[in-house]
């Protein structure tokens, strides 16, 4: 089932998959990402964009302050085994949250990163950085909620008045 960060109400990212039995005639077992949940709102997700492709949510273990995901609905692990359509739709939301993260946060940059070692469902990290180093994984750490809410309501007001 679920594991949370130790008093905290946060959902651990490295174990958050629920097994799915498929009808009998298929003899697998099909894991449900994390990201299907929030999707589907089985657990909740600071969501700042949402399509009938995608969608937009602040990462719960941001590398910068405004870091997002954009997260196809389809539940696919490897990025180029989505249509070059999905792709490109991804891209253009990821664009769309970059004009966004600029204009709130004034990085040098906005980084873009797909790497799925963490969840194997695509996503596209979308992350304000001044240098390199910010698009290290390994600095990762547990944002604090009440900001991560604000970064939620800076982006998605701001996505929405760009719409």
């Amino acid at each position: 089932r679920f594991k949370y960060f130790e008093n905290t109400p946060s959902f651990t990212i490295c174990s958050l998959r629920s097994r799915t039995e498929l009808p009998q005639s298929q003899s697998r077992i099909q894991m449900t990402s994390i990201f299907t949940k929030i999707i589907n709102k089985e657990i909740p997700g600071r969501i700042i964009w949402e399509d009938s492709t995608c969608i937009a949510m602040v990462d719960i273990r941001p590398l910068n302050r405004g870091h997002v995901l954009v997260i196809p609905r389809e539940e696919v692990d490897k990025w180029h085994e989505l249509s070059a359509a999905s792709i490109s739709h991804l891209m253009t939301i990821a664009h769309k949250v970059a004009e966004a993260q600029q204009l709130i946060f004034k990085p040098a940059r906005v980084g873009l990163m797909i790497a799925g070692f963490e969840v194997p469902h695509t996503h596209i990290h979308c992350v304000p950085i001044e240098d390199m180093s910010h698009l290290d994984f390994t600095q990762a750490q547990m944002g604090d909620p009440d900001d991560l809410d604000e970064v939620a309501d800076l982006l998605r007001d701001k996505l929405n008045k760009n719409v």
